[in-house]
Formats: C-alpha cells, structure tokens, sequence
C-alpha cells in the first residue's frame, strides 16, 4: 500500500496533464513524464511499486533510477512487474533529465538512513538539489540524506515540494515547510 500511496500523492499534486496553445494546434504534455530514484531498501521498493502505478495513472514516461539494486527476490519481482509494463531502467541519472522529466521521485533513503550519502547516491543527490528549483521533487517518507529525527543534519539541502508520510510524519517533517 505505501507505493500505491506515493503514486496517488504524485498523481494530486502533478496530474497528467495536457496544455493547448492558443489555437489549440498544438499540443504538449505537460507533468507526463516521472523520474524515480529508488535505493536498495525498503523505500526503494515503495518506488519501484508507485512506478508501476504511475503508468496505470497514464503518465506518458516513467523512468526508475536504480543503481543499487537489491538481489532479493522480492525486489527483483519488483523489477519484472516494472519490466512488464515497458518502465525504463536506468544505473544512472539520463542525461538532461532536469529538461526531460516534469517529476521527480525521491524514493533513496528512509527512515532507517544514518550517517552520510555513500556513492552512487552522493552524486545523484548533488544532482537533485542542484536542479530542485527547476523540477519538483516527491520525497517518500524522509527526503533523502535527512536524520529521520533531527532533519537535514549534514546541510545537504535537499528540500522536496511534497513528503510523502508513511504511516505517521517523523519527527523531522517539522523541518518541511510544504
């Protein structure tokens, strides 16, 4: 439930949508494309089942960042039924991506992160925070790189436009302005 969960708030705050020009010759999709970054836990797994529903919802692109698959069966599961319904995977950030998508997931760490971001995900979070101005981000549970009780202890600066709270807000969503 918690992935269908982060797919029904991305689906409230950034519906699918179309824009017309003033003729109406034209048109372009405008929040149809989403951006998920999923680490290897559990958080990563609310990800990979929330992809998969955004595309039920109609988003015309999903696109899952994974780079740290998990080889478990459950989450390799996740990966098949994400497979099944032509979900792009990726290693790494696409290139551009702050031009191509509308959207971004932010489904890394969780409640139980410590400490500092370790690569690959160092990078992709500098990679977030630089363009956050410019694309929304959805943060599932605790925006990633936040102490679930102290929040963004390390300064990373990572300030999501939506936290998705599972089950009940942690003590650091009174550091989330939204």
């Amino acid at each position: 439930l918690a992935g269908l969960s982060v797919a029904e708030a991305v689906y409230s705050a950034y519906p699918p949508t179309t824009i017309s020009d003033t003729n109406n010759t034209n048109t372009k999709t405008n929040n149809n494309k989403v951006l998920l970054v999923c680490g290897p836990g559990n958080n990563g797994g609310d990800g990979l089942v929330a992809a998969r529903h955004l595309v039920h919802f109609g988003y015309e692109k999903v696109t899952v960042v994974y780079p740290k698959a998990s080889g478990k069966e459950h989450f390799i599961n996740l990966v098949q039924q994400c497979s099944d319904v032509e979900i792009t995977m990726c290693d790494e950030m696409p290139a551009n991506w702050q031009e191509e998508y509308s959207v971004l997931v932010d489904a890394i760490f969780g409640f139980s992160f410590r400490g500092e971001p370790r690569e690959p995900f160092k990078s992709i979070l500098s990679d977030m925070i630089q363009f956050q101005e410019e694309v929304p981000i959805v943060s599932v549970d605790v925006p990633s790189g936040w102490d679930v009780d102290r929040g963004d202890v390390a300064g990373l600066g990572l300030m999501p436009n939506v936290l998705v709270s599972l089950t009940t807000p942690k003590p650091s969503s009174r550091d989330f302005p939204g």
